[in-house]
């Protein structure tokens, strides 16, 4: 594996700071705590941490509003408390990458504060301003994308809420600020950046209307009554059109080009992963960015074995065509989606759903990203009261629709509930005490703790039971470290009509890996002596979610339980 760089070996973990480890028992998760679980991190057999945004902010967005790019949030630490982080990561082996917001600043970063006080500052020019609202342009989160300024007689931009104005990018003073930046943290010795909103960055300089015939927040509500297949597919068209004009605009991937020639001035292959799932955005597949995201994987509400081969059919072919080739980069989960083991249960099976679905985001060719609670089962909370939401774009939601439209409150919360990221943000569960271990008894938490964590759902409780989520985590991390197949081998599929399975080969140059995942309450028996490479084999089990009273198996009579994990190296 000498020829594959670490960020193509390494399995990542997010860690959301606020959520985390509660390290001075304030309620708020911060750098102390994060440091002294670095140990646990360690033990599950992670090689890489993407933390989210870590800098001071007022909180409109927690934390993605960023007041100061080179320092640290008082309530994380210091900056001598990064730094000693980043040492003890370091130490363990553990890489670290930092989220970066290019797209916009807090509307109290020093820089805006100078943009607004008149249209003569040094800094006027900074941001986006226009004399009168040129269109119709929506903020992806609080309706109206322009807000007016007294101090200019002016209205400034911003694609997300109104407390994050969009920065200009066509000022190559904005650029060379924040190129400083970027610099600022690899000089510290962090190993790349997760690239926020890449595509927001720029916006078509027509400045063009939308046609959709709803504000924002009459699309969202829509979109929830929608029932019939025309109003969804409606719903959806109306999506993609609201905002065609404010994302994926021309000038990014020479934007990119720079910030990787920036990157590969530092030793170590720093690297970069982009909030995106378009190929485009990794050039020639060396000179932009290094991996952006299969959100394609993910957007869906039930994984089958259809919709991966499908997925993985688009996605490799795509990566395969780049120049210089390219690497795949999976997830099922982060700070902006549903927790794995809500969005992809059934209600019956989510237990089984989300191993399989474990196995898959670690045995699929590419770097996997995990986000922290998902190893221990953690599910969506949806917080029953409006005086809870922390997340604004909740709140605005809720407001909006009980005074605009006359929603009732109770539904409305529901609604507020179902589709704000407070649900998947919760505090991390490190024990069955109260307040999940996360902080002391008495201490109220940033977001209120899932009460599910009574229920086992906890790192301790998890860690003293063999049988737990978090030890299979533990196993199958371990398997994958161990089997070379798993992270350099080709991806060949097998068996391609099953409804039921989704099986594969993984290929290198010493060793052959097959992989069974069973998405069907049957007990399966198999038959893979058809397939060339693995003819007149045996499979020796690495790995089995299942009870198996042998360890090797022919390929002509492999029977696999209901919902099984089968991993088996396929040796002569």
């Amino acid at each position: 594996m000498a020829k594959l760089k670490w960020w193509q070996t390494a399995v990542f973990y997010q860690i959301y700071p606020r959520s985390f480890a509660d390290g001075n028992d304030d309620g708020i998760g911060d750098f102390k705590g994060i440091t002294e679980k670095l140990d646990y991190l360690v033990n599950l057999g992670i090689d890489a941490i993407w933390l989210s945004p870590h800098f001071p902010s007022p909180n409109w967005d927690c934390g993605y509003d960023i007041s100061d790019y080179t320092n640290v949030a008082p309530e994380y630490g210091t900056l001598e408390d990064f730094k000693t982080f980043l040492k003890e990561s370091h130490k363990r082996n553990i890489r670290v990458i930092l989220d970066l917001v290019l797209n916009h600043t807090s509307d109290e970063h020093p820089w805006f504060l100078e943009s607004k006080s008149s249209r003569d500052n040094p800094k006027a020019d900074w941001y986006v301003w226009v004399d009168t609202p040129p269109n119709n342009w929506q903020s992806c989160f609080d309706g109206d994308a322009w807000i007016y300024v007294p101090e200019r007689g002016q209205y400034y931009y911003h694609y997300f809420m109104k407390q994050q104005p969009d920065l200009n990018w066509h000022n190559p003073e904005v650029k060379q600020a924040m190129w400083d930046a970027v610099r600022f943290w690899l000089d510290l010795g962090v190993d790349g950046y997760r690239l926020d909103a890449i595509g927001t960055i720029f916006e078509d300089p027509n400045l063009t209307p939308h046609e959709v015939p709803m504000t924002l927040a009459e699309l969202r509500r829509f979109t929830e009554l929608a029932e019939t297949a025309e109003d969804k597919q409606l719903a959806e068209k109306h999506w993609k059109s609201m905002f065609k004009n404010q994302f994926g605009q021309a000038g990014l991937h020479e934007l990119m080009k720079e910030l990787r020639s920036i990157i590969d001035e530092y030793e170590g292959d720093r690297m970069l992963v982009g909030e995106d799932e378009n190929i485009d955005y990794m050039g020639n597949g060396n000179d932009e960015l290094h991996l952006v995201f299969n959100f394609p994987l993910a957007d869906t509400n039930r994984i089958t074995p259809e919709h991966i081969r499908r997925n993985q059919v688009e996605r490799l072919s795509r990566l395969s065509q780049l120049p210089m080739g390219g690497w795949a980069c999976n997830t099922l989960s982060n700070h902006d989606r549903s927790r794995i083991y809500t969005n992809y249960g059934d209600k019956h099976h989510d237990a089984e759903l989300a191993r399989l679905n474990a196995a898959l985001s670690l045995t699929l060719l590419g770097t996997p990203f995990l986000y922290n609670g998902e190893e221990i089962g953690m599910t969506d909370y949806l917080l029953p009261h409006i005086s809870q939401v922390k997340d604004t774009m909740g709140s605005w939601y809720y407001h909006t629709i009980v005074t605009e439209m006359g929603v009732d409150p109770e539904e409305a919360m529901f609604r507020t509930a179902e589709m704000t990221r407070d649900k998947n943000r919760t505090p991390m569960h490190w024990s069955n005490k109260p307040n999940a271990g996360f902080s002391p008894d008495g201490v109220t938490t940033w977001l209120p703790i899932n009460p599910n964590y009574k229920d086992g759902i906890n790192v301790r409780e998890q860690e003293l039971n063999p049988d737990s989520l978090l030890n299979y985590y533990k196993h199958l991390l371990k398997v994958r470290r161990e089997t070379a197949a798993l992270i350099e081998g080709k991806y060949l599929p097998l068996h391609e009509t099953s409804q039921e399975y989704f099986a594969f080969l993984r290929s290198s140059e010493n060793q052959l890996a097959l992989i069974v995942l069973n998405y069907s309450e049957k007990r399966l028996n198999l038959d893979f002596s058809d397939t060339s490479e693995v003819s007149g084999r045996k499979l020796h089990t690495l790995f089995s979610s299942g009870v198996r009273s042998r360890v090797d198996h022919t390929p002509n009579k492999l029977t696999i339980a209901p919902f099984e994990v089968f991993i088996a190296e396929v040796k002569p």
